[in-house]
């Protein structure tokens, strides 16, 4: 009896042995070939962290900007983060996010005509915001929050040679024309 015991629990060791020692020498072989994993780690992470850092010396910098050049509310970092994503929002059509940040917007204090004027600059800038070029529309809105009176090249160009001048003027540019009043529309003829 002691021998049936004995040699079942060598059948079974062998078994286990076997696919055991395979397994050991496959995770061996693995771990020799990728070499270090710590180090790698430890690669990518100081990469990501210089981004990072440099990312936030971007925002940092595109804020203190817009402190210098905006006298008023317009100007305050919350002002400045909140109007620029409505004015982003509104360009791609999410209109509910847009209306949600307005809220905040108008809570912390900022003027709203400021988002008036700043979507109203991207619409003239609309041909120059390019879908394939990253960070494209985020420059232009930044650019139009800093200055909302700033005309496309080819419009100033056109309004210089239509004055008459060759060379290009100091003076600011002409605000656009107001809009016409809404006429009534006529009422269909009685039969």
């Amino acid at each position: 009896m002691r021998r049936r015991v004995l040699s079942f629990k060598n059948t079974i060791l062998r078994h286990f042995a076997v696919p055991g020692l395979l397994l050991l020498f496959a995770t061996a072989n693995a771990m020799a070939q990728s070499g270090d994993a710590h180090a790698q780690d430890q690669g990518k992470a100081a990469a990501a962290n210089a981004e990072a850092a440099r990312e936030n010396q971007r925002k940092t910098d595109e804020f203190a900007e817009a402190a210098q050049a905006i006298n008023g509310p317009a100007g305050n970092p919350e002002c400045v983060w909140l109007g620029r994503r409505v004015v982003r929002l509104m360009w791609v059509d999410d209109l509910d996010t847009a209306f949600r940040h307005l809220d905040l917007y108008d809570r912390f204090g900022c003027p709203g005509g400021h988002i008036q004027a700043a979507f109203r600059c991207l619409t003239r800038f609309g041909g120059t915001i390019d879908d394939k070029v990253p960070r494209s529309l985020d420059l232009r809105v930044h650019a139009c929050w800093i200055n909302p009176q700033a005309q496309p090249q080819t419009a100033a160009a056109a309004a210089a040679t239509t004055s008459g001048s060759a060379a290009p003027s100091a003076a600011p540019s002409p605000a656009p024309a107001a809009s016409p009043a809404p006429t009534a529309s006529p009422s269909p003829a009685a039969k």
